[in-house]
């Protein structure tokens, strides 16, 4: 299981020519606004205030990135606002088709949605957005500590139904009570390992 002992704000992107390149994963993490980004990377960096938790829904609107060590995160604008202007919406939506259409160095995907609400037409497009674009994805089912267990296990089973997925490709979490912490640094070092992997047989392939 990887081990997280750092991690820090590296910088903001507000257009392509700023998106980040690196020699390590880049992992983007999208959702609806106020599905919990911001308490999702703060729960894996165990820091309280890495990235702003914000009662106003729809306040990231660049691409902020942060170096976890062995991985980036990448906290995408949160989609589905009502209280956004058309061309902000626009301007949002271009910026995440930028974002995607470069799959150089983005690795995989967190998808958040709320695990005590069905998925929302934004979430089903988000995921098949993804599919399209050939990206790997893991969906994180947020505020699992707000609902019981059985209904938990149920929620997770409609969301994998809905995003045409398997159940172990859901994981419930809480940022309050830490649950689904090991289960998503045990997916973390699956997909750092299976980069390194990719980079040294790209390696080979040069030599």
């Amino acid at each position: 299981m990887i081990n997280i002992t750092k991690a820090e704000f590296i910088t903001s992107a507000a257009s392509q020519s700023q998106f980040l390149k690196a020699d390590k994963p880049i992992i983007a993490v999208c959702g609806k606004s106020n599905v919990g980004k911001s308490s999702f990377i703060n729960m894996l960096a165990n820091r309280k205030k890495l990235a702003k938790v914000s009662k106003d829904p729809g306040r990231t609107r660049l691409v902020n990135y942060f170096d976890f060590g062995e991985f980036i995160l990448a906290d995408l604008p949160g989609y589905g606002f009502a209280r956004v202007s058309k061309t902000e919406k626009m301007r949002w939506a271009h910026l995440l088709d930028e974002f995607f259409m470069d799959k150089s160095n983005l690795t995989h995907a967190f998808v958040l949605a709320d695990i005590r609400h069905d998925p929302t037409m934004e979430d089903k497009q988000m995921v098949d957005y993804l599919y399209y674009h050939l990206v790997p994805f893991t969906v994180i089912a947020t505020k699992a500590d707000k609902i019981s267990r059985m209904a938990c296990i149920n929620s997770v089973r409609n969301v994998a139904a809905t995003f045409k997925c398997g159940e172990q490709n859901v994981i419930s979490t809480s940022s309050e009570t830490k649950q689904g912490l090991v289960n998503i640094l045990e997916k973390l070092e699956l997909i750092v390992n299976t980069f390194a992997e990719g980079q040294g047989a790209e390696a080979d392939e040069d030599a």
